[in-house]
């Protein structure tokens, strides 16, 4: 039998780049160059790269990116230069180019996706663009125009996702395959010297990076093999008391049956009032490996962020972290730390959960405050705590099975609801990730699915 023929994608017309911001046609030729998507200039490969196959060693390394990438200079004296579409490659930088020193950079993380009608979507860009330019101001490195940025980004997309993300149909589903890729922005300080001062040179790259699903069984890389660990009992004061044999499976991943998370101890700390918690830095992520590299050694997924004397809770690994839960008084709440304090990165996953769950779900009142570990566990003693999930753009939604509080085990049974990939979870969890899928790959007009244009 014949295969049906598989649909010609819609004809789409988001703005052209020179046509995305007013800047590009009242900009004046005096002062400093602002960041102008009119001025981009392509500069094919002559060296392709491989696309990488589902399960490859190549995919699960999270390090194999596409053919090109963006690139745009900046000076103090000058401005930005015109941007590139360039082969990936090596930058050339000096050793002492500030990034290197100083840490002065700043980055995103988004995905592009291949939908079921075989468009390419970003999920709400503009979000990803106003909080990179609000970490860029948090460590002193050069503005730019988020309509600039995203024409440009949208050109970078639309030119790599013919061969990076393929339209295939299948006829079984009669439509086309989901596919996604990830994409960094990052912006760095580039001017050589060892002298500790403001950026004077920068610059900007998007690459984009062929990227396993981590909520996906079939694509995540393979689960960790380690050996029982011990883990040290606790007091309420966080002093150790004993040892006692803990039993892990070592899984790296989240895949079919929930993240497992151990609580910081008493002496880390991720993010602190009047820091910068809430900027995108790397400087947020490297002193936190030493923590996630114990808590992956003793099978546990990531750390949970813990703040305070009180032990308020933060964060999840690099995700934001929510709890589904009845209050003493019976009404039921769905909990996040809040933005105000400045030890919270205001995830785009994050926002759209929140407004997802005020529009969509009734009976359930989304509060952000402050919560302690003790009232986490007290909700659960007492029969309360119906749920808790991470959610961010690497992890997408995952429902939490267990915390390890200083040696207390704060479990979370998993109920049989099960998405369309096997993956079991709580409802809540389960009903938020179908609906952000359906968004993101096109099952579902909406403002927040973002179309390119291809080239």
């Amino acid at each position: 039998m014949a295969s049906a023929v598989p649909p010609t994608p819609p004809a789409t017309s988001p703005p052209s780049p020179k046509n995305v911001s007013s800047s590009s046609s009242t900009a004046t030729t005096t002062g400093p160059a602002p960041l102008l998507a009119s001025a981009l200039t392509i500069q094919p490969t002559t060296t392709p790269r491989e696309v990488p196959s589902a399960g490859s060693p190549l995919l699960l390394s999270q390090s194999h990116c596409s053919d090109h990438m963006l690139t745009a200079h900046w000076a103090l004296s000058t401005g930005w230069t015109a941007p590139t579409i360039v082969p990936y490659g090596p930058f050339s930088l000096m050793p002492t180019a500030s990034v290197l020193h100083y840490a002065t950079e700043c980055f995103e993380g988004m995905k592009a996706y291949r939908g079921v009608d075989g468009r390419v979507r970003l999920f709400r860009p503009d979000l990803n663009a106003k909080r990179l330019r609000r970490s860029a101001q948090r460590i002193a490195l050069p503005d730019f125009d988020d309509a600039e940025f995203l024409a440009l980004l949208r050109k970078f997309v639309g030119y790599e996702a013919p061969k990076w993300l393929p339209r295939e149909w299948d006829d079984e589903t009669k439509a086309y395959k989901e596919k996604m890729v990830y994409l960094r922005p990052a912006l760095i300080a580039t001017q050589p010297g060892v002298g500790v001062q403001r950026p004077i040179e920068a610059m900007l790259f998007v690459v984009m990076v062929c990227f396993p699903d981590l909520d996906k069984p079939s694509t995540a890389p393979p689960p960790l093999s380690l050996p029982p660990t011990t883990s040290a009992a606790t007091t309420e004061q966080g002093k150790e008391t004993s040892k006692t044999p803990v039993v892990r499976t070592g899984n790296a991943q989240i895949t079919g049956r929930g993240m497992k998370l151990v609580a910081s101890s008493s002496d880390q700390i991720r993010a602190f009032p009047g820091g910068w918690g809430h900027a995108k830095l790397g400087a947020n992520y490297g002193p936190t490996l030493l923590a996630q590299g114990e808590a992956r050694a003793r099978g546990f997924q990531q750390v949970l962020w813990l703040f305070g004397e009180q032990n308020f809770v933060t964060e999840a690994g690099a995700s934001n972290f929510f709890v589904l839960w009845d209050t003493p008084e019976g009404k039921r709440e769905l909990v996040t730390a809040p933005l105000d304090q400045g030890i919270i990165l205001p995830g785009v996953t994050r926002a759209s959960v929140i407004q997802l769950v005020r529009e969509r779900v009734n009976g359930v009142e989304v509060v952000e405050k402050n919560f302690t570990m003790d009232e986490l566990v007290q909700a659960q003693e007492q029969g309360r705590l119906i749920e808790a999930f991470a959610c961010g753009t690497a992890y997408f939604v995952s429902p939490v099975q267990e915390i390890d509080f200083r040696g207390k085990d704060v479990a979370l049974p998993l109920k049989a609801t099960t998405d369309e990939e096997g993956d079991k979870g709580r409802e809540l969890a389960i009903q938020l990730k179908g609906w952000l899928k359906d968004i993101m790959y096109g099952r579902e007009s909406h403002e927040w699915g973002n179309v390119i244009e291809e080239e």
